[in-house]
């Protein structure tokens, strides 16, 4: 079974390991692809995403993982998302995040739809209490909505799935890993989806869904 985790967090944000050893370990333990997505602004947009994308390109050059520089834009002001994404897609990030309304934290209103709106957002992360109305433009905008694994964040799983399936939105798992001990299993991705509601979609998620947002990076970067 192929395995991917498109969020992670290494030292360079708020995490454990140095992106090599997260990718290593991911590797070891049988990833198909991951994404070091450390949370940024615009102050550390450039130097963190020089870093990530050299120790991203080394692990693919030597073990068969695909390793993928990208961001998470984390409690910006909402009115300068667009910005900050275009800038972190030309300095090299290969997926764009956007932390998304988690009912955890005091996130910005508003950031899950401008996040939605953004030609040059991927993925919103654990996007709490989203509505269908933002669901129904992330489906039309090509926004993938994460079922988070990350304690607290998952709290809202089943709400983001309801609202996923009823708008047609694709969804992916991730881990939102902050070391070893947070990445994903076949086992952990599958009870995840079930928990949500969306047991039904369990291949789509795990696979399809991943799969296609790999080739329209890779097809970006041609």
């Amino acid at each position: 079974m192929m395995l991917y985790d498109l969020h992670t967090h290494t030292f360079h944000s708020d995490g454990v390991l140095s992106p090599l050893e997260l990718i290593h370990r991911a590797f070891v333990i049988g990833y198909t692809g991951i994404a070091i997505t450390d949370h940024v602004a615009l102050g550390s947009l450039e130097r963190m995403l020089n870093e990530i994308r050299e120790d991203c390109a080394l692990a693919r050059k030597h073990w068969n993982i695909k390793a993928i520089p990208g961001v998470e834009l984390t409690h910006l002001p909402v009115n300068a998302i667009p910005e900050i994404a275009e800038a972190a897609r030309e300095l090299g990030a290969q997926i764009v995040i956007v932390h998304g309304e988690t009912t955890t934290e005091p996130v910005p209103r508003g950031t899950n739809l401008a996040a939605i709106n953004c030609l040059f957002v991927d993925i919103l992360a654990h996007p709490g209490l989203i509505t269908m109305e933002e669901a129904k433009l992330a489906a039309k905008n090509g926004i993938y909505l994460e079922l988070s694994a990350r304690r607290g964040h998952m709290n809202s799983n089943a709400h983001v799935a309801e609202m996923a399936q009823k708008a047609g939105a694709k969804m992916l798992v991730n881990s939102d890993a902050h070391d070893e001990h947070n990445l994903l299993t076949p086992a952990i991705i599958a009870e995840i989806v079930e928990k949500a509601g969306a047991g039904s979609l369990m291949i789509e998620i795990l696979e399809q869904n991943p799969l296609a947002l790999i080739a329209k990076i890779e097809n970006r970067s041609r």
